[in-house]
Formats: structure tokens, sequence, C-alpha cells
């Protein structure tokens, strides 16, 4: 087992889309061992992500999507940490309409394992919040980095551009919900929540749709 480290950073900031803003909190996450580690998302303030990093090599900055309050402070960020960005290329149109002038260093795949010291996450392409969501698994100490996939309490929220109920329960269905019953979910926003508080309610969240 890897053992990782598992950090959460809550930054403030706004979320914008389709003419509208919100006012939101997010989860960074930064997972990792003592001396490499990946963070995951990228949120409006750079400062106290570094500060959780601590000087360890950063092997990754790791969007779960594309949405401008998970990837605000990503070129920033990846400047300050000297680490590269990975998004999957279907959310491109969302990371151009922040950042036009600067490309992902990386192209997330499904099914992709990223690997830094002792951690290793396998990239599983959970689209419906977003077409390019991905959830970050790591399957040794049972953890899933589920960005605004999957929530306490239920499905992210689709009713925006880019985004499909049907597909995000799909998504929950046959990527998460399949997993060990005792992983943690990590969001990205609120608390944490576990596969198997989340899995009896499934036909709840779509008899609701949403």
């Amino acid at each position: 087992m890897s053992r990782a480290e598992v950090l959460r950073v809550v930054t403030s900031g706004t979320f914008t889309l389709d003419g509208e803003d919100f006012a939101v909190d997010n989860n960074v996450w930064v997972v990792g061992d003592d001396r490499e580690v990946f963070v995951v998302d990228a949120a409006h303030d750079p400062g106290p992500i570094v500060a959780a990093v601590g000087g360890r090599r950063v092997a990754a900055i790791l969007c779960t999507h594309g949405h401008n309050d998970h990837i605000n402070v990503a070129v920033e960020l990846s400047a300050a940490l000297d680490a590269p960005v990975a998004l999957h290329p279907d959310d491109r149109m969302l990371w151009d309409s922040v950042h036009p002038d600067h490309e992902p260093h990386h192209a997330l795949r499904d099914n992709e394992r990223l690997v830094t010291g002792s951690l290793t996450l396998l990239a599983l392409h959970t689209p419906g919040h977003s077409p390019g969501g991905v959830s970050f698994l790591d399957a040794a100490d049972g953890h899933v980095f589920a960005g605004d996939t999957l929530f306490n309490g239920g499905p992210g929220a689709t009713g925006r551009s880019f985004s499909s109920f049907p597909t995000i329960v799909e998504s929950i269905r046959t990527r998460l919900l399949t997993l060990p019953p005792e992983t943690i979910v990590h969001p990205g926003h609120g608390a944490d929540t576990t596969i198997g508080d989340e899995a009896p309610h499934l036909d709840e969240w779509i008899e609701r749709g949403h």
C-alpha cells in the first residue's frame, strides 16, 4: 500500500458559467508522500496550495475538470511549483475560456496510470458535470478524488452548458459505485463521503432528476 498523505486546502472565489456568478469554496487536494505529490485542482489562490506542498516535488497539477473555479490559478500555480498541468481534452473549450493564451501540458486519458513516488492514481473519465470530467483513484489506500462528479449527497450539477444528467448518472453508476464501499470520496466542494454511503441512493437521484 502507498499510505498516501491527503491534505485538503480550501480556497474561495467565484464560479462563472452561462453568464452567472456563484461564490464558492473549493477543495484542493495535495496527495503523495513526504517527497513527491500530486495537486488535484488549482482553485482561486495559489498561496495556500504552495504552502501545503511544502517544498515537495509536484509531479503534476491534475484537473478534475475545466470549470473556471477548478483551473483559474492553474497557470500561475504551474509556474510556482514547476509542475505540468493535466486536463482531459474534452474540457479544452472550458480551459480556453479561462486561459486562452496557455495550453495544458498533458492530455489525460481514461484509465491512465499516474505515478509519483509511492503513489499511483488511476484517471477515470467520469463525464456528465462536464464532458472531460475525471476522477482520480488511489486504489491502494481507498481514496477517489471525484471533482464535481460525486458529492456527499449526490451527483454534481448538470443544469448548465456542456453537462448531462443521464451521463453523470452513468459515470457514477459504472465508474464510482463499483469501487469498494469503504472508498473515501474527496469531492471538489464540501465534506468527504464514502462509496458505501452514497451507493444506496442512486435510484433516489434518478427519480429526482438531479
